[in-house]
């Protein structure tokens, strides 16, 4: 069964969701390779939002509650931070609940500017990940194939399409009130991540020409000849000549004396784990624009197109539940009907008959699946199953094990980590 733990800008603090983007992923390898109960995992860490996925075998009663306090003591344990603590900073969903967080998530519905650009991609890209740690299963592939699709619907079928959503626009938006003219300041960008180069963009679009890059890593000068920048070796040079700092990068801390007192500076930090010592804001001249300050500013959503979209994800999670479902009962059918198909293909054979008799028969059996497939899938969705099951045995003497079910958590489950909404 799937669970999915979050800490999000809704039930989080930042230092929280900071010290789990460093610790938490190593932790999630650990319960993979270490629990017996744990076959997979995902973990999805923005700068607003850390999530894992899990994929748990509940060989006992009780196992979603071991699974839960597990994978809660290995990450407060991996991020230093006390169990109590991350207890009530985790909100937990399971299975269909699971299924459609990650789909609003993924559509954008869950993030501090609602349908922004980014996070699809970095849905893609954590399901990545754990393809190349070799953490994900065969559910967990199932379930961010469907979110990915999810996604698509919405933004193709409601307002919330993602045209110049982002954090960074909203934090570019936010910096507007106290620059006067993009096109006279002099812009110091420091990474060349996916978000650097998000960054770039969004200044271009509000008239900044004089765009510089700093790496700490050393590739300034190989993001700026591909995205038009200028590159500065030293970070001291370039910040003390900037009128605005971004920061956007997993390799650095900018401390206080980075500034001179009295110079005027803005400096946005986008990164987390912070890329800037709090202390910044307090320098003489220094404006600290950091996540926190921008999150209170985040605009609420349209109401109609997120009721649309709302309702567009919690049909993908019916249809995502009900697949497996109907998944046992398909099987079923499609293997009698197989049977049946090699059947007359072997006695064809006898009788001389060649490959095209074989072909004509194999497409046949699928033209005879698809509608009845469908119609399964449709009375799973509907809550009818059970229907399903009863017409595959009076009419092909056909028996379908069924699925296990999600039941509800046990009371000491609930006690360990009282759910509330994400």
């Amino acid at each position: 069964m799937l669970l999915c733990l979050t800490a999000n800008h809704r039930n989080a603090s930042l230092d929280i969701l900071e010290r789990l983007s460093v610790g938490a992923p190593a932790a999630t390898r650990a319960l993979v390779d270490d629990e017996l109960f744990v076959s997979g995992a995902v973990v999805l860490a923005t700068c607003n939002r850390f999530e894992a996925y899990l994929d748990i075998d509940e060989p006992l009663t009780g196992g979603r509650a071991v699974a839960v306090e597990s994978a809660v003591e290995a990450m407060a344990s991996a991020s230093d931070i006390p169990p109590d603590v991350l207890r009530g900073s985790v909100s937990v969903h399971e299975g269909s609940d699971a299924a459609a967080h990650l789909f609003a998530v993924t559509s954008g519905l869950e993030s501090v500017v609602v349908g922004e650009d980014e996070i699809s991609g970095q849905v893609r890209r954590a399901l990545d990940a754990a393809r190349v740690e070799g953490t994900t299963s065969s559910e967990l592939e199932r379930l961010f194939q469907k979110a990915a699709q999810t996604s698509r619907g919405v933004r193709s079928r409601t307002s919330l399409r993602g045209t110049h959503r982002s954090l960074v626009r909203l934090a570019l938006e936010l910096a507007s009130s106290r620059v006067a003219d993009w096109s006279a300041m002099r812009v110091l960008i420091v990474g060349t991540g996916r978000y650097a180069a998000t960054t770039a963009d969004a200044l271009r679009a509000r008239g900044a020409l004089d765009l510089h890059v700093f790496s700490p890593s050393g590739r300034a000068a190989a993001f700026a000849a591909k995205h038009g920048l200028i590159a500065d070796s030293s970070f001291a040079d370039a910040a003390g000549t900037a009128d605005v700092v971004i920061t956007c990068t997993a390799d650095a801390v900018v401390h206080a004396d980075a500034f001179a007192p009295g110079r005027r500076v803005l400096v946005i930090d986008l990164g987390l784990p912070r890329n800037v010592d709090p202390a910044v804001g307090s320098v003489a001249g220094v404006e600290l624009l950091d996540l926190e300050t921008i999150r209170l500013h985040a605009p609420l959503e349209g109401f109609g197109a997120h009721a649309d979209a709302r309702a567009l994800v919690g049909d993908a999670a019916a249809e995502f539940a009900a697949d497996r479902t109907a998944g046992p009962a398909i099987t079923a059918l499609r293997q009698e009907v197989l049977k049946t198909v090699e059947d007359e293909i072997s006695r064809a054979r006898a009788r001389g008959a060649g490959d095209d008799v074989e072909a004509a028969l194999r497409h046949l059996a699928g033209v005879l699946l698809h509608r009845p497939s469908l119609r399964i899938r449709e009375l799973a969705v509907e809550g009818r199953i059970d229907e399903v099951h009863t017409a595959l045995e009076t009419l092909h003497g056909l028996e379908v094990d069924e699925p296990p079910t999600a039941s509800p958590w046990s009371e000491t489950a609930q006690e360990m980590m009282p759910e509330r909404s994400a």
